[in-house]
């Protein structure tokens, strides 16, 4: 069977791309729905795991093409959400822990004024938090974003990290005092 024969097939059950009419198989349409649904989630954790734009987006593709090649069998959305965390967690720690890194020699601070920031926020604000908050160790970095900005339960975040309740409860009470006594001052006025 050649490639238009195979083209012909898919095109005979129906299956299409949103921009034309050349084929598209169903897992391609369906990466692409998971993708829109939760991309903001993933590369915010990229982000906070990896504190750099250009690192975040290697883990964001990667992750995808993860899923998009193994297409894990999640039994509904939830379970859905918990694999991608936690391979955008595992993406992100393994792009962290790359030898090139290591071997890099950061910028004086004679030339670091020079080069623009990475990235910013919207305010000061929010530059402020994100700083703090990618300064916390990362096991008290992943509850916080887990828990506040993903909005998920302390149970499902337990479940997520294979801890138990109480560690998670208290990975945030601790992380929310070192964030706490880091933002005191400046922009944060008690």
């Amino acid at each position: 069977m050649d490639g238009s024969a195979a083209a012909g097939g898919l095109a005979a059950v129906g299956v299409y791309s949103d921009s034309d009419d050349t084929p598209l198989c169903v897992s391609a349409r369906e990466t692409r729905a998971v993708i829109s649904r939760y991309e903001s989630m993933v590369y915010a954790i990229a982000l906070t795991h990896t504190k750099c734009r250009v690192d975040a987006d290697d883990v964001f593709q990667e992750t995808f093409l993860a899923y998009h090649r193994k297409h894990p069998d999640c039994r509904n959305e939830e379970h859905l959400k918990a694999w991608l965390i936690v391979a955008t967690m595992n993406c992100a720690k393994r792009v962290v822990a790359n030898s090139w890194r290591t071997r890099v020699v950061p910028l004086t601070a004679e030339h670091a004024a020079d080069l623009p920031d990475v990235f910013s926020f919207k305010t000061d604000e929010q530059d402020a938090v994100f700083r703090a908050l990618s300064d916390l160790p990362e096991n008290y970095r992943t509850v916080l974003h887990l828990f506040y900005f993903e909005d998920l339960p302390v149970l499902r975040i337990a479940e997520i990290l294979d801890l138990a309740a109480g560690a998670v409860k208290m990975r945030l009470s601790r992380g929310r005092e070192m964030l706490r006594s880091q933002l005191t001052g400046g922009l944060f006025d008690e």
